[in-house]
């Protein structure tokens, strides 16, 4: 079985046994995201702050590591600097040695499980507990955490009653969620009440006065702390903040972001080691002890987070504060979950980052393919990580080395700047450029030969490309080739010059769709040009090519830098290439270089909103006919730009009734949906959006990607419009 059809299958199986609870709780998340910060009119105030405060900490990492030490020290505690996992379980191991500690209780941590401090303690003969319900069903189990904050997601609770039954053996079988909680909860007491240490993690822990933060929704991590009189907290260093009053944003965001919560149950600050006496359970007579010898110790642990801090592009992961939006919010880890999306020890978009930080670069490739570059998880993100960027980066990193599969089929199609690294099939998308001028030169011949039988099968077995995807059709007349040979008098001193951008799909394959586009421009009084212009980079940015993709970047901007200085506006009809305008061109090149574009882009319909918005006759567009209904799905990045609300408005404008998809994204992803090996779970994204535009049962379904209308025809059967070509003028 290839690597490729090996991930096709464990896909699969995750999808079908974990697909469902996984899904109906992350998006229960999410929703219960977008309904909790929508109460918060300063959200994105607290976001610039927590972002603030992260970037401020991680700064001046090593001064507040000294700081914290020595504050807690002086409180009476201990600090364990620890180099890695190795070293850290050595240090808890010890002090569960001098403390003759036959069990060790825990609250959730992350970190814990990054440093496998459970194996190494029970190895010794220490028995350990987890206290916090998942985290113990899991235990009991024997499996690994799916999901940041709730790491048995993907389990139901006729799974857990059915795990219960037949582990513990109970008088009566457990069948409810009551009965199956007082259970757990009273077996974990009894197991807390005879612990000898407790162990936690921290949230955040701050340097001024050593105090932990621990953000939780049971109380276990509070009888983890006060029954055993011995206490390890273990923590990454990066959770280190500077004040007390720096947790402010953090207590606002970090419940809403990760499940909707507007606080969570429990949020508790504690300075150890704490003053509170011990309980004697054995002496009902004497509950409390009358001594108060409590021992704290926290081991900060750096296990390649300090060599993050050093790298520019991996830096950005030290901010997470393990909140799980970007996993709740991201579509493909809502049909699969952590155990397809997510490494050694974490899940999820950000999972990338720290895992090629902390485990290292194979870890990270297993998983991360899985990140679509959608960006959902940017707006999701409560310290505004890149989280894409890093993913693209990691991805690079990932192919810089390896030599080069160079079959038959890649002569000709590997780029100057990426001479190994890059498989077939990623060589193949990220060259989509040069695929496109091919096909469209040689159409429309070139498209019976590409979805022909043989060399269909061939493709899929050579380069992944799955057959059950029809190949894009190409057009032998260009956009840019009809623009010019059309005869057409420009209007007489317009109001607006444009540039329309001839992005990739629509140049040589989605003509008519760039056609509309300039009829809707020019029926609004716009002077429209449509000059050669080489492709975004998306396509090779998203296999990891960033070379390649800098490169491109570079051409564009110094083909279009003239038209902007002469007064010309950029309308781009693809989001992922205006995504890379304004976001991904000013990590691609150097400082300010791609300001002016940047400043002067603007995707079709947030256009032709700003023209109508400024005297502009909507009549001159296609207008509703007797209040036709639309059922409409927003371009993922176009969201995240905020652009989804000008296609609403125009649509609005010219009388049509639409229901929009709440769908975060429609699963094709660019190529991603292509790939053999991303098939099905691109089709299983897909299936909500299936649902949901069915149901609208409207006249017309719209879409605003060229990914998203691809897809939907592929779920529908049948091909939808782009908006702009719903309103534009009939061919003149």
């Amino acid at each position: 079985m290839s690597s490729r059809e090996s991930k096709a299958e464990h896909i699969r199986m995750i999808m079908e046994t974990e697909g469902d609870a996984v899904g109906d709780n992350t998006r229960g998340f999410n929703q219960g995201r977008y309904d909790s910060v929508a109460k918060l009119e300063d959200y994105e105030e607290l976001k610039d702050e927590a972002r603030a405060i992260k970037e401020d900490a991680i700064e001046r990492l090593p001064e507040l590591i000294d700081e914290v030490t020595e504050t807690i020290e002086e409180n009476g505690g201990t600090v364990y600097i620890a180099d890695d996992a190795a070293d850290a379980n050595e240090y808890v191991a010890t002090v569960c040695e001098q403390n003759d500690a036959e069990r060790l209780v825990k609250s959730k941590s992350m970190t814990s499980e990054e440093i496998e401090v459970n194996e190494h303690l029970e190895s010794g003969g220490t028995d350990v507990v987890e206290t916090d319900l998942g985290e113990w069903v899991l235990q009991v189990a024997d499996e690994a955490p799916s999901h940041i904050v709730a790491p048995a997601i993907h389990k139901s609770r006729a799974e857990i009653a059915t795990l219960f039954n037949e582990y513990f053996e109970p008088e009566e079988e457990l069948e409810t969620a009551e009965e199956l909680t007082m259970f757990a909860r009273e077996r974990l007491g009894e197991l807390i009440r005879d612990a000898d240490v407790g162990m936690t993690g921290a949230n955040f822990i701050t340097a001024d006065s050593g105090t932990l933060a621990l953000v939780t929704s049971e109380g276990n991590a509070r009888k983890t702390v006060a029954v055993p009189e011995t206490q390890i907290a273990v923590a990454g260093v990066e959770k280190i903040v500077p004040t007390v009053e720096d947790l402010r944003p953090f207590i606002e965001l970090i419940g809403r972001s990760g499940t909707g919560q507007d606080i969570t149950s429990y949020i508790s600050l504690l300075t150890p080691p704490l003053s509170s006496p011990t309980l004697d359970f054995d002496d009902p007579e004497t509950p409390i002890a009358d001594d108060n010898d409590r021992e704290f110790h926290l081991v900060l642990i750096d296990n390649g987070r300090l060599a993050m801090r050093e790298d520019e592009e991996l830096k950005e992961t030290l901010y997470c504060i393990r909140c799980s939006a970007c996993s709740n919010t991201c579509a493909n880890f809502q049909s699969v979950g952590g155990h397809a999306f997510g490494g050694e020890t974490y899940s999820g978009g950000i999972a990338t980052g720290w895992e090629a930080g902390v485990h290292g670069l194979d870890s990270a490739a297993e998983f991360n393919d899985l990140c679509t570059g959608c960006s959902r998880c940017v707006e999701a993100c409560p310290v505004e990580i890149d989280i894409p960027w890093i993913n693209t980066v990691v991805r690079d990193r990932i192919n810089t080395g390896k030599e080069p599969n160079m079959e038959f089929l890649v002569d000709g199609l590997t780029p100057d700047t990426e001479t190994s690294g890059p498989d077939l099939q990623k060589r193949l998308f990220g060259n989509f450029e040069l695929l496109a001028k091919m096909g469209s030169a040689f159409a429309p011949l070139s498209n019976w030969v590409a979805n022909a039988g043989p060399v269909s099968r061939l493709l899929e077995e050579v380069a992944g490309v799955d057959d059950r995807r029809d190949l894009p059709a190409f057009q032998r007349e260009t956009l840019v080739d009809w623009f010019e040979s059309r005869d057409r008098i420009p209007p007489a001193e317009p109001e607006r010059k444009v540039v329309l951008y001839p992005d990739l799909y629509t140049n040589y394959m989605l003509v008519d769709r760039g056609k509309a586009a300039v009829r809707a421009l020019e029926a609004l009084g716009v002077e429209v040009l449509v000059p050669p212009v080489p492709g975004a980079g998306r396509a090779p940015l998203s296999q990891g090519m960033i070379d390649t993709a800098r490169s491109k970047a570079e051409r564009v901007t110094d083909t279009l830098d003239p038209y902007v200085r002469a007064g010309y506006d950029v309308v781009v009809i693809e989001p992922s290439d205006l995504a890379m305008f304004r976001g991904d061109y000013a990590r691609l090149l150097p400082d300010g270089e791609s300001e002016p574009l940047a400043d002067n882009s603007y995707e079709i319909l947030e256009y032709i909103y700003g023209l109508l918005a400024n005297g502009a006759d909507a009549s001159q567009l296609q207008v509703a006919n007797g209040g036709n209904t639309v059922a409409y799905h927003a371009h993922c990045q176009q969201r995240t730009m905020g652009l989804d609300e000008y296609s609403l408005a125009v649509l609005t404008e010219c009388g049509y009734d639409v229901t929009t998809s709440d769908v975060e994204c429609c699963g094709m992803a660019g190529s991603f949906g292509y790939k053999e090996q991303y098939y099905e779970l691109s089709m299983d994204v897909g299936a909500n959006l299936e649902t949901q535009l069915r149901d609208a049962d409207a006249d017309h379904v719209i879409a605003s990607g060229t990914s998203c209308t691809d897809q939907i025809g592929d779920l529908l059967g049948e091909e939808p419009e782009h908006v702009v070509e719903l309103i534009a003028p009939e061919e003149y």
